[in-house]
Parts: C-alpha cells; sequence; structure tokens
C-alpha cells in the first residue's frame, strides 16, 4: 500500500490511460464494422481510404498493448516498486495517440486532433515521471 501512496500521480495517470486504451480497444473488437465503417468515410478523401482496415487493426493491437502493458506497470509499481513496465505502457500510449492524431490531421479533423492532444498531455507527462 506504501507503493501506490508513494507514486499516486503515476498511478492515476497510469488508470487514466488503461481505461483509455482497453476501453477503445475493446470497442473496437465488439463493434470492428461499426468503427471500419464510420473510418473509411473519415478518410474517404485521403489516402488512407484503402488502408482502413489494415491501419484499424494496427491502432487495435497498439491501443491493447499499451493498455495492457500499463495495467501490468501498475501491478508491477504497486507490488514490486519498479518502473520499467509502466514506462514501456506510457510509450506505447505515447506512439498509439501519435498514430490517431496524425489519421486526425491527414483527414482534416482539427477538433478530433486537439481532443487527442489531451489525452497525450497526461501520457506524455507520465514518460516523464518514469524516466
Amino acid at each position: 500500500m506504501e507503493n501506490l501512496a508513494s507514486h499516486a500521480t503515476e498511478n492515476l495517470i497510469l488508470i487514466f490511460l488503461i481505461i483509455v486504451f482497453l476501453q477503445s480497444s475493446i470497442d473496437k473488437v465488439f463493434d470492428w464494422k461499426g468503427n471500419l465503417s464510420f473510418l473509411k468515410d473519415h478518410f474517404a478523401d485521403t489516402p488512407l481510404v484503402d488502408l482502413t482496415p489494415f491501419l484499424l487493426g494496427t491502432v487495435l493491437l497498439s491501443e491493447m498493448v499499451a493498455g495492457l502493458l500499463c495495467s501490468a506497470g501498475l501491478f508491477q509499481l504497486a507490488v514490486f516498486n519498479e518502473t520499467d513496465i509502466a514506462f514501456y505502457g506510457a510509450i506505447m500510449a505515447c506512439i498509439s495517440l501519435l498514430m490517431l492524431l496524425f489519421g486526425q490531421r491527414l483527414a482534416k479533423d482539427y477538433e478530433g486532433a486537439k481532443t487527442i492532444a489531451v489525452y497525450f498531455i497526461p501520457a506524455v507527462f507520465l514518460v516523464f515521471l518514469l524516466q
């Protein structure tokens, strides 16, 4: 319990990222067709339109890995007071968000890109804290 209190900021950001990425990846698994339909329409006027299924799978995989690494990192930090896995989870979260940001910018969805920036700030801060 001492590790939870001594790393409160890291733990809270990890929990935030776990919720964000596991929920998002689970949604993509259970509503693949809906997500794919939305994204094909979203990227209709971009060079990504034909790659949408592959890119959705790539984003799904990166989000799942980020969420699982953050989960394992939270456990490792709480039990062993080590930050290795949490650090890699935070890095993977940043990479996932950068992929999403690239897509939003390419689709000229600037409001969506701003939303991703809001998620990116705590993820990068977690990288900073865990270095």
